[in-house]
């Protein structure tokens, strides 16, 4: 017997019952759990924390729309602050050409005079920079002190009376 060549309908034909059965089936494999071991699954979530980039002490200003990270170096006696935003994620330039940290350590209030350092490599001048400097020899000795922030200003806005510890900060968070 010679086979009889199938016409263009009958060869279409199983192609036709495929797409039938996906149309009226697949919205309903959608619907089906996934195979394999969902025991091993993770999740991941991580909480967000500022951290200072210099690994220094943060003091928030204000209503916390900015940060100082305060780094000590006890070899030079030199505090350096620097001007953060409020995630501690950009440098903020301030025009204050200083401002004032009063600290008391054992019993002894101690004034620090933080003067704006220019940075060529980033283009800040004092009175538009991030970073303020002072040195002091208690300061080579002295690792605890509180202290009060007076006289910084940020984009127009006088940070005055901030309260912290130094290392401790005074993120309440």
């Amino acid at each position: 017997m010679i086979p009889r060549p199938e016409s263009p309908a009958t060869a279409r034909a199983p192609a036709r019952a495929k797409a039938v059965l996906i149309l009226v089936f697949g919205p309903f494999l959608a619907l089906l759990p996934g195979c394999g071991d969902k025991s091993k699954e993770t999740v991941q979530v991580s909480a967000y924390v500022d951290k200072p980039p210099h690994g220094g002490t943060p003091v928030v200003l204000g209503d916390g729309d900015y940060h100082v990270e305060l780094v000590r170096d006890a070899e030079t006696g030199t505090l350096s602050a620097y001007v953060l935003d409020d995630e501690m994620e950009d440098f903020v330039r301030s025009s204050s050409p200083a401002f004032v940290v009063t600290a008391t350590a054992g019993g002894t209030a101690r004034t620090l005079v933080l003067s704006a350092v220019a940075n060529p490599a980033t283009g800040e001048t004092v009175g538009d920079t991030s970073l303020f400097e002072a040195r002091a020899d208690w300061l080579k000795t002295t690792g605890e002190f509180d202290a009060v922030l007076h006289g910084l200003v940020i984009r127009g806005k006088p940070i005055a009376d901030v309260r912290f510890n130094f290392p401790a900060g005074n993120d309440k968070d």
